[in-house]
């Protein structure tokens, strides 16, 4: 019962609510409560109160606030002062309609209305009869439905009636001794009730149960069966006013307890004050308050009490004292189940990843589908997250990103050249300058136990011969083990299972297996030309100008800038580099506006060439070409997709194969797989197979300085070898990427999205790729893929009847043979 309540109660039993001509009857038999209600009729108004039900005979005070419920109540108290009370089924719906409306109520008579100086309107209302809404005639300017009247279905000189009745009162004295906020003048009104039916009313009115169980009470005819849920609603209430009552003893006790220990230790130093004498006890309480103050499990507990009885015996002079102090600060200055309230709001969640990062919708989508499976679960048992890519995309301000999207706290902990695992479990606290691993200190930082924990570089983790690092992380990041994470230093378990744990790493094989093995992987790809446009446009630019002092209307970039900058000025998955180049650029305004110098204030793609000097990188675009044997392939790179073109060329020899362009083992096995297959169809390809034997092939991949490795050129190897041994050209702007098996297979490969892009951006018609790679061109948006027909093979010859002409080149290259080949004299080709 609330104070307001508890108040309402006292003044009506003095009568302070009864004017003259309105005297109140608390109590009412069963002819008394339906008295006036046949003269009211069937059409009545329906006020919809919220959290309260009324019952029949019970008074109650309702404050109304809602304008068309004030407009019902002046009416009323105008009138003959009957309205229809039905409970509200949704309490935070400021404007209910019928939907909103349970469809039981009770008649109620306004016996008092007072204005509140705040505009609210408090009514003093006594139930009369049950009803049901059978018709629901308006909602304008208030309901108005037509009702039917429910009569009180109880049994007369029944046993099991008498019995019900009895155990009702029983029940009620009970809870009345047990709950002491019950004011005791309800005992006196418990005893003069004499009716079952408004025993039954009262009771329910006051027991403390949610309005769906009261609503139901109210809904039940039968008399016994409403009387037996009534019972089965105080018994639970007073088992949990039983079970309250247990615990406040208990915690009496416990208190007692400490106030006497107290008491003792405050004797003992009014003692030693007196002798002179000063010890260490002021530092100890002060940590032995804290501690009473901390929720830590009871084992911890009793250690963190025992290490606090062992200093105050050690002499403060000895070198053990400050170590023993030291680690006692460190166990009470953690943090021990204290959360953070969790937001699980999804969508706030997806707002906030999309305000922050441009793309990487997979990205988002894993990370809101792993946040949703907490959301049901309430569980962080789970893989760990690793978010996988190259520099610059984003990775670790991903996690960040969660953290503000979850209500969390955020830290990170850098793990490049790690190499000692006592960075991770601590030092024995015996040692000399001992203290708690990183992931501890971490957590004594932020001061939560459930904060989004960022591992920086984890696969930047190294080991040597003291210890390593990555296994100490088997136990942190295995949702098995990491509920009872023993420190060295600490030597008690703690809980790290509420952390989130999210790893982020630009490699993949430098991580041990079995720590890859409790991560789930999620790979952050390079931005697309096109991301990067909008993501300089969106956050770069902004943040630059912001970071500079320069206002939006003093600088501005044109797109054919930006895109200058990506192309020209920058190469890579990220956009670091692209941020430092805007920023030089902004810092050259920047310069002209504080020299007050004239500028241009709208950055062109001139501009840029003009502040940032020549261009850096050279754009790849397609070149056509009348020689055989040269093809474009599409590649990819860390810093996105590229083209390149495969050259090859012979020359009289001995049939020897020379590769250069500084190729990788694979791609050395590509061309070699390329030849085999060639050799062994020469025949139905038209190619004299003397050319294999006498002369030299050469294959060679511009930009000789940067290294090249991987299968994906194996049919443009193939290409070009099979055109400048046919001298058939090679159709004009056509690209292709896949690798080659020896029996002419041709097998999917990575990447397809940027290749695909780079093939844009660079003029490409037409692009040749493994059947299997479909399913990589379904996952692209179709606005990056108009303009491009592709072609899906699954072997080898159809490859070369799509990218080869029947046609040969302008100046065909002249084979000669030397005479003890197989067909004597020369012959040309």
């Amino acid at each position: 019962m609330s104070r307001f309540e508890h108040a309402f109660f006292q003044n009506l039993m003095n009568g302070e609510f009864a004017s003259e001509g309105d005297l109140i009857h608390l109590f009412t038999d069963e002819e008394n409560t339906s008295s006036g209600v046949e003269a009211f009729g069937e059409e009545i108004p329906i006020l919809s109160v919220r959290n309260t039900v009324l019952f029949p005979g019970v008074v109650i005070p309702i404050t109304v606030g809602r304008q068309r419920f004030i407009r019902l109540v002046k009416k009323a108290q105008k009138g003959d002062k009957f309205i229809g009370v039905c409970a509200q089924i949704h309490s935070n719906q400021d404007d209910p309609s019928w939907e909103d409306v349970y469809q039981v109520g009770t008649l109620a008579k306004i016996i008092k209305m007072i204005v509140l100086p705040d505009g609210n309107t408090t009514i003093i209302i006594q139930g009369k009869k049950r009803f049901a809404i059978r018709e629901q005639i308006t909602d304008d300017p208030y309901f108005i439905a037509k009702v039917e009247y429910l009569e009180e279905n109880f049994p007369k000189n029944s046993k099991k009636i008498k019995a019900l009745e009895e155990s009702l009162k029983e029940a009620a004295v009970k809870i009345l001794h047990l709950n002491p906020e019950i004011p005791r003048e309800a005992q006196v009104a418990l005893d003069n009730i004499d009716n079952t039916a408004f025993l039954t009313h009262f009771l329910s009115s006051n027991i403390n149960a949610p309005v769906e169980s009261k609503q139901r009470l109210l809904e039940i005819n039968d008399g016994v069966e409403r009387a037996t849920l009534l019972l089965e609603l105080m018994m639970k209430d007073i088992q949990m006013l039983e079970l309250k009552s247990e615990i406040h003893k208990k915690v009496h006790t416990d208190i007692d307890q400490q106030q006497r220990d107290y008491f003792l230790r405050q004797q003992m130093k009014v003692l030693q004050t007196e002798l002179g004498e000063e010890g260490p006890e002021k530092e100890v309480e002060e940590l032995r308050l804290k501690g009473m103050q901390k929720a830590w499990p009871a084992e911890v507990k009793k250690h963190f009490e025992k290490e606090l009885d062992k200093i105050l015996r050690i002499n403060p002079s000895a070198a053990e004292y400050p170590i023993a102090l030291n680690y006692a600060e460190t166990l009470v200055e953690l943090p021990w189940n204290e959360f953070t309230q969790d937001n699980f709001d999804l969508k706030h969640t997806r707002q906030i990843l999309d305000e922050d990062h441009f793309g990487l919708e997979k990205v988002k989508d894993r990370i809101i589908e792993y946040l949703a499976v907490l959301k049901l679960k309430n569980d962080l048992k789970g893989p760990i997250l690793c978010l996988f890519g190259p520099p610059g995309v984003g990775k670790t301000s991903l996690g960040k990103s969660i953290a503000a999207a979850l209500g969390r706290k955020y830290i990170r902990m850098s793990l490049g050249g790690l190499h000692d695992e006592a960075e991770i479990r601590g030092h024995r606290k015996t040692y000399v300058g001992a203290m708690p691993g990183k992931v501890i200190q971490n957590m004594k930082k932020v001061k939560i136990s459930n904060p989004v924990f960022v591992l920086d570089e984890i696969d930047k983790l190294s080991s040597d011969f003291r210890g390593d690092p990555s296994s100490a992380f088997l136990e942190v990041l295995d949702p098995e083990q990491n509920s009872t994470f023993i420190d060295n230093y600490l030597e008690v378990e703690y809980d790290l299972s509420k952390v989130l744990f999210i790893a982020t790493a630009n490699s993949l094989d430098s991580i041990q297996p079995a720590l890859r093995d409790r991560m789930e992987i999620i790979e952050v790809t390079g931005y697309t030309q096109e991301e990067k446009l909008e993501i300089a446009k969106r956050h770069l630019v902004p943040k630059q100008r912001q970071e500079h002092g320069v206002k939006s209307r003093e600088i501005s970039f044109e797109k054919a800038a930006l895109q200058k900058l990506i192309d020209s000025y920058t190469r890579e998955s990220g956009v670091r580099n692209l941020e430092r180049a805007i920023g030089k650029v902004v810092r050259h305004v920047a310069k002209s506006i504080a020299m007050e110098e004239p500028y241009e204030s709208k950055i062109s793609a001139e501009a840029v060439r003009k502040i940032l000097g020549a261009e850096i990188f050279d754009k790849e675009i397609h070149q056509e070409s009348d020689v055989a044997g040269v093809v474009t392939g599409l590649a990819w790179t860390s810093v996105g997709g590229e083209i390149l073109f495969i050259e090859s060329s012979l020359s009289r020899g001995k049939g020897k194969l020379t590769l250069s362009g500084q190729l990788g083992d694979v791609m050395k096995e590509s061309a070699v797989t390329a030849l085999s297959y060639l050799k062994s169809k020469a025949e139905p390809l038209g190619i004299d197979h003397r050319l294999f034997d006498q002369y030299d092939l050469h294959l060679h991949i511009p930009a000789g300085a940067v290294p090249k490795d991987g299968p994906s050129a194996g049919i443009t190897m193939l290409t070009a070898m099979s055109s400048v041994y046919t001298q058939r050209r090679v159709k004009p702007k056509i690209a292709m990427t896949g690798e080659i098996s020896l029996i002419g297979k041709v097998l999917p490969v990575g990447g397809i999205k940027e290749k695909i892009l780079a093939a844009k951006r660079a003029g490409i018609k037409e692009i040749i790729l493994c059947k299997k790679n479909l399913r990589d061109i379904e996952e692209i948006d179709p606005h990056y893929l108009k303009g491009i027909q592709f072609h899906y093979v699954t072997n080898v010859d159809e490859v070369l009847e799509l990218a080869l002409t029947k046609v040969k080149v302008k100046h065909p290259l002249q084979f000669t043979f030397s005479a003890d080949s197989k067909n004597s004299g020369g012959s040309s080709i």
